[in-house]
């Protein structure tokens, strides 16, 4: 066989390859959110139903901005992306390296920590979330509602259950007023 009949049938294989490389980079964008960086609900989920089944400790956190349409309505919607990107960035900070942060859709977001022990805890997180924004030369106040459930808390390991009562303790958070934990 010579080079020219080698490099002829080659090219299919180069062409497959870099198809594939391509697509399993649109897979991974398609699990990150491209504002906030943190994962979307497709690219958490996976991880997240790990982590549960693997660890006895673990914690499931929803979070959900207060007011944040007023933030939108008022300060337009760079102020808004800007309060979004920072509790992400104060929400994975959070998480550390014992978990991980997603932004499930408009301002709420999840995160679940294997060893909650080894992160600061949830008086902290909330401190966080409920600190100022800088904008422009705005100063934009922020809070938020976050709900909690603990694995073992849960007859049945399952992240839908896990989500579902830290959802639950989220509302009674609301309920309670602003800057509230449950």
């Amino acid at each position: 066989m010579d080079a020219s009949t080698i490099a002829a049938a080659s090219l299919p294989a180069l062409g497959w390859a870099l198809h594939g490389s391509v697509l399993a980079r649109r897979l991974a964008t398609a699990r990150r959110d491209p504002l906030t960086g943190l994962h979307t609900r497709a690219g958490f989920t996976t991880r997240a139903e790990h982590l549960i089944a693997r660890h006895p400790d673990a914690l499931v956190v929803l979070v959900d901005l207060d007011d944040f349409k007023a933030v939108n309505d008022t300060h337009g919607h760079a102020a808004g992306d800007q309060v979004l990107t920072a509790t992400a960035a104060r929400l994975a900070a959070w998480c550390g390296r014992h978990g991980i942060a997603a932004r499930l859709g408009g301002d709420e977001f999840a995160a679940i920590v294997s060893h909650p022990d080894h992160t600061p805890g949830l008086a902290a997180l909330r401190h966080a979330l409920d600190q100022p924004v800088t904008h422009t030369t705005h100063t934009l106040r922020v809070s938020a509602s976050v709900g909690h459930c603990h694995r073992r808390h849960l007859p049945v390991p399952l992240l839908t259950d896990a989500l579902s009562a830290a959802d639950a303790a989220m509302y009674a958070a609301k309920g309670h007023g602003r800057r509230n934990v449950h």
